[in-house]
């Protein structure tokens, strides 16, 4: 069976809209060959550092892909391993950390964007995390 992806355009820019701004909402895609349809790709990306000391372990990390995420994505994901940095505002200090990249191909949908806030919401609460990046892109997808 074909699934067919729907909607009146795909949405960019879950994380800005989650900030406050408005999203940017673009025309449906054309795609082309080998079964290609509209969809959205999600980047997710998690520190494994834990504020007060420790790290999300395999283990940890492993179970939140099992009970959070595979419920919510059941179709499929790719894990990548990270190696995070950002700049530390008050003191202009570079931090780095060991990172998980989560990469989703999903259907732009109410649903699929609301899942990824949930992800997002679970993993800051679960591992004392300030933030989860997210990006998102409109995409031409065949599987």
């Amino acid at each position: 069976m074909t699934r067919r992806w729907r909607g009146p355009g795909v949405m960019l820019g879950v994380a800005i809209a989650a900030a406050g701004c408005a999203p940017v909402t673009y025309p449906p895609m054309a795609c082309s060959g080998a079964g290609a349809a509209p969809a959205l790709v999600a980047e997710l990306l998690f520190g494994r550092s834990v504020q007060g000391g420790g790290e999300v372990t395999d283990t940890q990390w492993r179970d939140f892909l099992a009970d959070t995420v595979t419920p919510r994505f059941p179709d499929g994901l790719t894990a990548l391993d990270g190696a995070g940095q950002w700049r530390v505002p008050a003191s202009g200090r570079i931090e780095s950390e060991r990172s998980k990249v989560l990469l989703i191909v999903a259907e732009d949908t109410a649903r699929t964007r609301q899942s990824l806030e949930q992800i997002r919401e679970i993993y800051r609460a679960r591992f004392a995390q300030k933030s989860v990046g997210l990006i998102t892109a409109p995409a031409c997808a065949a599987f």
